[in-house]
């Protein structure tokens, strides 16, 4: 591995996505110490390089913009690629969380896990992750290296939070609790959890050990999960961190309609206004999902200056719902895009959810003026990312002193042909098989397909030699859930009989 003090892009066509949102048909990016030193044509001519050796890259034919950011990423699950069909989270969640889990993964296995996601991301142009890594049945030193360390091989650029409730699993949900048996009930009271205390200390191994490590690609972010999920005592000491530390803080709020009554049976008001009542929405959060809000929690949203990830594929592949967009957007909030899971979006490729959300959100409305459009939707993969990890200066635009997170594309591939509009063909018409180059820090981490870091062909293969004990993690996944299947589902039947006022699927009187 080669990291170049000083690299010199020459006459590529370039897209900066920055504020003046400027573009050059041919220019040069030149780069110095891990950002973005001089912009603009003819810089070898026009500035006196650095001293010393300059790599040059000529990008002819090619355009160079911002990496894209995945802004919600799971990568605990990415072994479950193609395990499972479509079901409802709560139902979902019984294959992917199990929860009456005793036994953890090995470090290698998560090692790997994460791996494979962080590679395919960087394939496809994704320098940066958000990832709300859960940790089954509890997280520990050990599993947190092991996530952070493969990210740190990769070379990625990655915020990383621990997503660990720690509350009885029947008390996550509505009604669920009087719908199980005694038995189930006490199995369910013995599974493994981790107390406040012991989950803020592992805050502190993440940060001491990883924040701001890899040359300032790894960082800390916060994680409750979901506000029903977790103790307020804990929510509210992860909430101090957050403000400590200037930490993302990741929540997931409103994803189904089922949560609506969550909400009122065990709150009596909305997940996201007790979220507010307990003072800790404000403009660190990134609120996940977000589908099943109403007009005074898109209110809270915008006053508290809060970002929602949006994850279109995954909203689908569960069948949760379709975010309001456009309510969002006209009240001025922030909206950035995540592949979810690697088990319900089964690829992390931010192109396929960035299309996905310039065209599913034409279903909510025939006035075609209040539709996505191509520019926002872009900017929603960069620039909504980079602000969702408190990055909104630096990151997701090329600019002088940004971070040379770089991405070049070949041009003369069908998704640029003919040429008519890069912002629209972006949009519709890429998805990740022009990425030539994928550059994080300055460093060329992927060129021409080849990961400059990991031998992808060794790593690949002993993932699958590893397919009996994914194969067997399922089976027993999918025993567990069929004990539970038949109380989760009266529980979802009941909820969704319950009118919330609000239409997110297409069937009417929801």
């Amino acid at each position: 591995m080669t990291v170049e003090k000083s690299l010199l892009i020459r006459n590529a066509r370039i897209l900066s996505l920055d504020d003046q949102n400027r573009e050059w048909p041919c220019a040069d990016i030149l780069v110095q110490d891990g950002r973005i030193s001089a912009i603009g044509p003819n810089i070898a001519e026009n500035l006196p390089l650095p001293a010393g050796e300059v790599r040059t890259i000529d990008a002819a034919g090619q355009l160079a913009m911002p990496g894209l950011v995945n802004a919600h990423f799971h990568s605990p699950g990415n072994f479950l690629k193609g395990q499972l069909d479509g079901y409802p989270l709560e139902i979902f969640m019984l294959y992917e969380v199990p929860p009456l889990a005793q036994q953890g993964d090995s470090y290698r296995f998560a090692y790997l896990r994460t791996l494979m996601g962080a590679l395919e991301m960087l394939e496809r142009g994704i320098t940066t992750v958000h990832d709300d890594a859960y940790h089954v049945p509890v997280a520990t030193p050990e599993s947190i290296d092991a996530v952070m360390q493969a990210y740190a091989d990769a070379g990625i650029r990655a915020t990383v939070a621990i997503d660990q409730p720690n509350i009885v699993e029947y008390d996550k949900f509505p009604f669920l609790k009087d719908l199980l048996t005694p038995t189930l009930r006490q199995e369910m009271e013995a599974a493994p959890r981790q107390t406040t205390q012991e989950l803020l200390e592992l805050y502190g191994h993440l940060l001491a050990r990883w924040h701001g490590g890899n040359a300032g690609r790894l960082a800390a972010a916060v994680s409750c999960s979901a506000p029903q999920r977790v103790t307020d005592d804990y929510f509210l000491g992860l909430a101090e961190l957050s403000r400590a530390h200037d930490l993302p803080f990741n929540i997931h709020v409103l994803e189904t309609k089922l949560q609506r009554a969550t909400g009122r049976e065990r709150f009596g008001k909305s997940l996201l206004r007790h979220v507010h009542d307990l003072g800790i929405l404000d403009q660190r959060s990134q609120i996940i999902h977000a589908i099943w809000i109403d007009d005074a929690d898109i209110q809270l949203l915008a006053d508290a200056d809060a970002v929602v990830a949006h994850n279109p594929v995954c909203n689908l592949r569960l069948g949760s719902g379709v975010m309001p967009f456009r309510a969002l957007r006209d009240a001025g909030v922030t909206v950035a895009i995540g592949t979810d899971e690697l088990c319900t979006d089964d690829t992390a490729n931010v192109w396929q959810a960035g299309k996905m959300a310039g065209l599913v959100h034409n279903l909510s409305t025939p006035d075609y003026d209040r539709w996505p459009r191509h520019g926002e939707v872009l900017r929603a993969m960069t620039r909504g990312g980079a602000r969702a990890i408190r990055r909104e200066k630096d990151l997701g635009q090329l600019s002088v002193g940004a971070v040379a997170d770089i991405i070049l594309l070949d041009l003369d591939t069908w998704a640029f042909t003919p040429f008519n509009n890069i912002e629209r063909q972006l949009v519709y018409s890429e998805d990740g098989r022009s990425v030539r180059t994928t550059i994080v820090g300055g460093e060329v981490v992927m060129e021409n397909g080849r990961h400059t870091r990991i031998d992808t062909r060794a790593i690949r293969a002993e993932i699958r030699e590893m397919a009996q004990a994914i194969s067997g993690q399922m089976e027993e996944s999918h025993a567990a859930a069929l004990r539970m299947l038949p109380y989760y589902r009266a529980m979802y039947d009941r909820a969704h009989a319950e009118p919330s006022g609000l239409v997110r699927r297409l069937v009417a009187g929801d």
